[in-house]
């Protein structure tokens, strides 16, 4: 298979290091343009970017040397993990310069004419993306990956939208890491909860209503269901927990969603995308689990894992669903956009 060439916006930053580890190895994608901001420009990465992760950066991209990010000479397809402060010019910019930006960035995610992607949930809503060229006039394109903590709660949701999913009340337990770097300090965590993560709740309510709507022309009509999120920062270094109550407009029993659950693909299983995970979806059947500490790491990151599937006396049932945020979350989410991309021919 060859290879298409790749680059980073945001490089030196948490998220960017998170789209460096990921993509070491790639089999569809190789890392050869790094993109950051005026002051790190011109350096070689290993003195432009402190390294955060563990280990050291991979030995061929430390030795590159960090780029502006602005049009240029980057390759086509382009990961950003761009400040949101800033992401919102510079992706429009090589979006009309022609290249295909995957974003990580919450900027254009509730724009109307661009897809924020879950490949397993909505692959239908890269349909937008023609939009984007005839409305704006881009050469290139926009598409979105959710926020950290919608995109575990989407897909714990997503085997369940046969049943008529009517009301949602969603409760997370955010991993500092979710945070960035530095992110939260010590003395704020250790020991403690935040009961308040900035734009998050609305994030999580804006943004499950569009992932789980439906495909209709040149829109997406949300999910008419009524949410409700509350966010907490907890002392967990990687892993969003969320515990979730649903209403039903059916009366599915716990069997019948048992075997959704445990059923549950997606286009990226049926075309084996590199980063696709054989059971997307995966219910532990321990009192206990998931945790964070024990499960968050299987298949590389990119799985959500259902617990705890009971009745609840206010809605009809309640769950908790853990996933990655940094990985399925983040870096790992938007590589897999791009990998459905590549497959539905929007790469070519």
């Amino acid at each position: 298979m060859k290879q298409i060439e790749v680059g980073i916006l945001g490089a030196t930053g948490m998220v960017g290091q998170h789209f460096i580890k990921f993509l070491n190895g790639h089999p569809l994608f190789k890392l050869t343009w790094l993109g950051a901001s005026e002051r790190s420009a011109g350096k070689r990465y290993s003195d432009a970017a402190k390294w955060h992760l563990g280990g050291a950066p991979p030995e061929a991209i430390a030795g590159l040397h960090v780029q502006e990010a602005k049009p240029g000479n980057a390759p086509r397809l382009l990961f950003s993990a761009m400040d949101a402060a800033v992401a919102t010019e510079i992706e429009q910019a090589f979006a009309q310069a022609g290249h295909a930006v995957v974003s990580n960035s919450k900027n254009h995610r509730m724009d109307q004419d661009v897809p924020l992607i879950v490949p397993e949930i909505n692959p239908d809503h890269l349909q937008l993306v023609p939009g984007q060229q005839r409305d704006r006039g881009w050469k290139g394109l926009i598409v979105t990956n959710p926020n950290c903590s919608t995109i575990g709660l989407t897909m714990g949701l997503a085997p369940l939208i046969p049943f008529g999913i009517t009301r949602i009340i969603a409760n997370t337990m955010q991993a500092v890491s979710g945070a960035g770097y530095p992110g939260v300090p010590s003395m704020d965590i250790l020991g403690n909860v935040i009961p308040f993560i900035g734009g998050e709740e609305e994030k999580m309510q804006q943004e499950t209503q569009k992932i789980l709507g439906r495909f209709a022309s040149d829109r997406i009509e949300p999910l008419a269901a009524k949410m409700s999120a509350h966010c907490n920062r907890v002392p967990v270094i990687d892993g969003h927990t969320i515990t979730a109550s649903v209403e039903f407009s059916s009366n599915p029993t716990e069997a019948d969603l048992r075997h959704a659950i445990e059923n549950f693909s997606g286009l990226p299983q049926q075309r084996n995308l590199p980063s696709a995970p054989k059971h997307p979806v995966q219910y532990m059947h321990e009192a206990d689990r998931p945790q964070p500490r024990k499960d968050v790491e299987r298949d590389r990151g990119m799985a959500a894992f259902i617990g705890r599937l009971r009745p609840c006396p206010v809605f009809d049932w309640k769950f908790v669903v853990l996933s990655h945020n940094t990985v399925r979350g983040a870096a790992g989410a938007a590589v897999l956009n791009a990998e459905l991309m590549h497959s539905e021919g929007l790469l070519d």
